[in-house]
């Protein structure tokens, strides 16, 4: 039994001893299997390694051309831009110099015109105070009626400040045709028309317009009385305003002070109806200067027909002459043609004897009949 138990543990040892050694075996063919796995996957990445060497080489050259391409590229592209950027500079330049020179002249046109609108300002405000002063707005509009008058008229055709037979003095008198002046009258209520403009409310609008019908009312009644004279003046008279915008304000707002005016047998008109007036009275003065002169027209008109009619005469005396002359001329013109043709016959006559000798002499041929009946 014990034999047999020492068997059994000699066999068990000697089983376990070769397990171990079958299994250091396999773990030394195992070892050696992954050595060389190992050796193999590092060849295979020394391979890759190179591969991707020779590859990061030929990507690093590749790189290195476009990056050298992309620079010419950009320095070509930047040279171009900068070219572009200077002329375009250049031209900004230049136009922005044309510009400024331009803004120059307009600026000298504004500061010129600013100049005259100042001085157009001063020129109001002094017009304004002169029209504010009575004495001197009736002067500005006797200076203006007079310029009209004095640029269509002659000397002899009127006069300012003439003395009626009443002792009025109206500012100036127009003679017409029969030497009845007609008179024209240049003060005007400025007053009035003036708060009429300024009023802001209703009410003093109103106001104003009250006070401007009633001044104007008396103006007129003051000249139809004054300036109008039966037998002496004209039967109108004139009311001149100097203003053509205050002279259309009444016109469209106070047409009935302008029909009472009438009514006055007053008239009232602006610069523009006073030059048209004065060319009227212009146009009258001319015909009536005709009408006086239409004997004198006459007579000479009647030395014109004499002077036509000795003319007439005198050119049919000539045209006599003319046809004696052109009958004298046209006989010589005959009697020269037959002395032509005759000395044409003359010419053909043929003479005798032409082979004697020279010293015999030379008989002509007898004229023909009609050279010796002399024609």
């Amino acid at each position: 039994m014990t034999d047999h138990l020492l068997l059994f543990v000699t066999i068990a040892l000697a089983g376990l001893v070769a397990v171990i050694v079958l299994g250091v075996v396999a773990v030394r063919a195992l070892r050696r299997r992954e050595t060389q796995a190992a050796d193999k996957q590092l060849l295979e990445l020394a391979r890759l390694q190179t591969e991707t060497a020779v590859r990061i080489e030929a990507m690093r050259d590749m790189i290195a051309g476009r990056q050298a391409e992309l620079h010419r590229a950009v320095n070509e592209r930047l040279d171009s831009v900068t070219h572009h950027l200077n002329q375009s500079m250049t031209t900004t330049r230049e136009h922005t110099v044309e510009s400024l020179q331009r803004l120059n002249e307009r600026l000298a046109v504004i500061d010129n015109a600013q100049r005259n609108i100042a001085d157009l300002a001063s020129q109001m405000t002094s017009l304004q105070s002169l029209l504010a002063n009575k004495q001197q707005r009736g002067a500005f509009g006797q200076s203006r009626m007079e310029l009209i008058v004095q640029d269509g008229l002659p000397k002899d055709c009127y006069e300012f400040q003439l003395t009626l037979s009443n002792k009025c003095r109206p500012d100036c008198a127009v003679f017409l045709p029969d030497r009845r002046p007609l008179t024209i009258d240049a003060k005007f209520p400025l007053e009035a028309v003036t708060a009429w403009r300024e009023a802001k409310t209703e009410d003093e609008r109103k106001q104003a317009a009250s006070r401007m019908r009633q001044d104007l009312t008396k103006h007129v009644d003051d000249i139809a009385a004054k300036y109008l004279i039966a037998g002496e003046t004209q039967d109108l008279a004139l009311m001149f305003v100097p203003s053509e915008s205050i002279f259309a304000e009444l016109h469209d707002g106070f047409d009935d002070i302008m029909q009472k005016a009438f009514r006055s047998r007053v008239v009232i008109v602006s610069p523009s109806l006073l030059m048209l007036a004065i060319q009227v009275v212009q146009q009258i003065q001319k015909d009536a200067r005709m009408r006086e002169a239409a004997d004198e027209i006459h007579a000479e008109v009647g030395h014109l027909m004499d002077d036509l009619k000795r003319l007439h005469e005198r050119v049919l005396k000539l045209q006599q002459h003319f046809g004696q002359a052109n009958e004298d001329v046209r006989q010589i013109l005959v009697s020269a043609e037959k002395i032509e043709r005759r000395g044409a016959r003359i010419r053909e006559v043929e003479f005798d004897g032409e082979d004697a000798a020279a010293d015999q002499a030379v008989i002509p041929a007898p004229l023909p009949r009609r050279l010796q009946a002399g024609e």
